[in-house]
């Protein structure tokens, strides 16, 4: 038994809706019907009363039945009329009484002349009408009582009745209606409720109450997990969900804590990040500063059935990516580096096995002393003078190229660099000192002396840069263009170098200065805000 239970699938919803739909419905039809059908027996029951009371009323103020209860001499004939009224008004029997109790008509010919049978009429000789439910010879039946009068005597009673079993007839016939109406209702309401579980499992897209709830779990748990702030917004311009993450990131931007519920218009400070999250547009990586924190955004609209629904949004702190854009930078300039310093490490391997080979050892001598002079001036002189693990192994990345283009480059400096703590800006620092270098390596490209001096020092919380060229120089003119975007004294399709250079700059806060005069080279002169870490 434990099994067959632990077995059974489960009832589904639209079966328990059904089921339960049904249920209120037949109990709801059926009370209602009962007491529908009660006050219609009632009611049918009242109206065969008043018949009856009428019917009698109308043969006691008969002139024909008055004079003959008044002058028994009198020869009308009441059993003709008052047959005549019975088969006109459809009730079972009229009985005429005089004040003897006996029957001046009935139904049944043979009975009259007799006394009335039942028991129920002593109150009529006394004067009143009224209604009774009295066993007579035609069987049980309810009565109608009307005393006669004349000239203010009374001079007999008037007896209309209706066998119970044809009041009940009617009752039923009356009630029968609402039996059917009943039934009806319970059969519309049958399908209706078959067609609304139908409707309302397709708007659950066929899915029962245990795996919505889990699927609601899961999503909570996604949204929780996920770094990314989500909100999403509906067409009424309210924000409907928000995670974790989101609720962080606009906490972190001075604004109430639980956004959802609120709208977008009055929650959030007039901002692009407002008007793009209202406009219900496809935005990809949006820069967006809210608040002072720099965030990037996406949006996109939520389209059900060709109409617009909300706007689901994702926002991501800009320094979490900048962060992992400096991380990937690193790999990157470690694995540059090592692949420059191993190729040149093969070719000058190749170089000294020719010379043994050859027993030139005396140029041999020479070509390491030439050797170990450039380590000592290039990768002596930044690992003297630059702590910073990542900058330096970039910088001698940077020296090798320089070597490979065929530039003789000196690194001088007084002043130790230390490692860099706010790593944030390593992206910037990178991108000013590789922009700068190679914009040498392109102004010497063209002549045969190729020489770059590079000074490097860090004074009171300040790293200063000087790399100097002895190329062509730059004319006054070329001076005030070389950092707008695309414009450039090399070609087209260039001059984005240098303006990156300047758009660095700007995110650290710091300067550049231009010296240059034409034939003579040139100078740039950098200082930006260094706080380094004691090693």
């Amino acid at each position: 038994m434990r099994n067959f239970f632990r077995n059974r699938r489960p009832v589904r919803l639209q079966t328990w809706m059904l089921l339960l739909i049904v249920a209120v419905l037949s109990v709801a039809l059926a009370v209602t019907g009962y007491l529908i059908a009660t006050e219609t027996a009632d009611r049918t029951r009242e109206n065969q009363r008043e018949k009856a009371m009428n019917i009698a009323s109308a043969v006691s103020r008969s002139q024909l039945v008055i004079e003959e209860l008044a002058d028994p001499k009198n020869s009308g004939d009441i059993q003709s009329y008052t047959e005549a009224v019975q088969e006109d008004t459809g009730v079972d029997f009229i009985v005429v009484m005089d004040n003897h109790h006996i029957r001046r008509s009935h139904p049944v010919e043979e009975r009259i002349g007799q006394y009335f049978v039942g028991n129920d009429e002593d109150r009529a000789f006394q004067g009143e009408s009224y209604t009774s439910i009295a066993e007579g010879t035609l069987g049980k039946s309810m009565r109608a009582f009307i005393p006669v009068w004349n000239e203010g005597e009374q001079v007999g009673v008037v007896a209309v009745g209706i066998l119970m079993n044809n009041v009940e007839d009617t009752v039923f016939g009356s009630q029968i209606i609402v039996y059917v109406g009943t039934a009806a209702g319970l059969v519309v309401g049958v399908i209706g409720a078959v067609l609304l579980t139908r409707r309302i499992k397709r708007t659950l897209y066929g899915l029962e109450p245990k795996e919505i709830a889990q699927i609601l779990q899961e999503r909570d748990a996604m949204f929780a997990s996920v770094r990314e702030g989500i909100i999403a917004i509906n067409e009424q311009g309210e924000i409907a969900v928000a995670n974790d993450a989101a609720m962080e990131l606009f906490l972190s931007a001075g604004l109430p804590e639980n956004p959802v519920g609120q709208q977008v218009a009055s929650y959030l400070p007039p901002s692009d990040l407002k008007k793009v999250l209202l406009d219900q547009n496809i935005e990809y990586d949006q820069e967006q500063q809210f608040n002072g924190i720099d965030i990037v955004v996406n949006t996109k609209p939520v389209v059900v059935n060709g109409q617009t629904a909300g706007t689901i949004a994702t926002f991501r702190d800009r320094s979490e990516l900048t962060a992992l854009a400096e991380q990937l930078t690193d790999a990157r300039t470690y694995a540059d580096t090592l692949r420059a310093q191993t190729h040149e490490f093969m070719n000058r391997l190749h170089v000294i096995s020719a010379m043994v080979h050859v027993e030139s050892y005396k140029e041999l001598q020479e070509y390491i002393d030439y050797i170990t002079v450039n380590y000592q001036n290039e990768i002596g002189a930044v690992s003297r003078l630059v702590k910073d693990p990542v900058l330096a192994g970039y910088l001698h990345n940077k020296l090798s190229q320089f070597r490979e283009n065929g530039v003789d480059v000196k690194v001088n400096g007084d002043r130790q660099l230390p490692v860099l703590k706010n790593t944030k800006k390593m992206e910037a620092i990178i991108t000013m000192i590789g922009n700068l270098s190679d914009n040498a390596i392109e102004a010497l490209a063209n002549q045969a002396d190729k020489r770059v001096f590079i000074t490097i020092n860090h004074i009171n919380g300040q790293f200063h840069f000087t790399i100097q060229d002895n190329g062509p120089g730059l004319k006054p003119s070329e001076r005030e263009v070389i950092f707008e975007k695309g414009l450039s004294t090399k070609g087209s399709n260039r001059g984005y170098g240098l303006f990156l250079t300047e758009e660095a700059l700007g995110k650290l806060g710091g300067t550049l200065e231009v010296s240059s005069e034409k034939g003579e080279g040139t100078v740039f002169d950098v200082i930006i805000p260094y706080e380094g870490d004691s090693v």
